[in-house]
């Protein structure tokens, strides 16, 4: 009986100590799975631009895209000629730098239509753009059928003639969008509409000899 207490003590003493160390790690797991339920790669944090807000937009924006869309198309047709037909090599570098600008506005405009669920004006080769002669600056099919039967030094004063007519009336639409439009986006893309096209048509002006 002498022997046996001593051993009874030290396997109880084990135990205790095992039950210990079982709970003690029971808490690390539980902290840890804690931890790593807030970080699981199951929930992974958004990019910047998901958590960017898209902005709010009104009737004035989408006006705006849906203006400038088929207007930024047919001044991009008018700088399409000037390839095969202008004699000037400024008329033909500012037709290049007119494409380059405003091509790739016409698909940011055409993604915000889109992202705002409104139909974007359609594009087809060669269309009647007398459907939009009510926006300032528009030229009707009379006017681009006679543009494109021109050549040389003809062409290059109707094309700077109709393309001040043209910018002016793009301005004019770009002061509208900055006057009553709230999405900011466009109302930037207004004002670098205003300040880059009212360059080019001090630009054309000159080359017309009117400065």
């Amino acid at each position: 009986m002498k022997h046996t207490r001593p051993r009874m003590r030290r396997i109880t003493l084990v135990a205790a100590t095992a039950t210990s160390a079982l709970a003690l790690a029971a808490c690390g797991s539980n902290d840890s799975g804690s931890h790593s339920g807030n970080d699981s790669p199951a929930k992974p944090a958004s990019s910047p631009s998901a958590q960017a807000p898209s902005g709010t937009h009104n009737a004035a924006d989408v006006a705006f895209a849906k203006g400038m869309i088929p207007h930024h198309r047919q001044a991009v047709e008018m700088a399409d000629l000037a390839v095969t037909r202008a004699a000037s090599p400024q008329v033909k570098e500012l037709a290049d730098k007119i494409k380059k600008a405003q091509g790739p506005e016409i698909k940011t405009m055409s993604r915000w239509l889109t992202a705002w669920h409104e139909q974007v004006p359609e594009e087809m080769p060669g269309m009647d753009h007398s459907a939009h002669s009510e926006m300032p600056g528009m030229m009707g099919m009379k006017e681009m059928d006679a543009l494109k039967k021109k050549s040389g030094k003809d062409f290059d004063t109707s094309f700077l003639e109709m393309m001040v007519g043209h910018h002016q009336g793009a301005v004019k639409m770009a002061g509208a969008e900055k006057d009553k439009g709230s999405f900011g986006r466009a109302k930037t893309l207004a004002a670098d509409i205003i300040k880059a096209q009212n360059a080019e048509i001090t630009q054309m002006n000159k080359l017309l000899g009117k400065s």
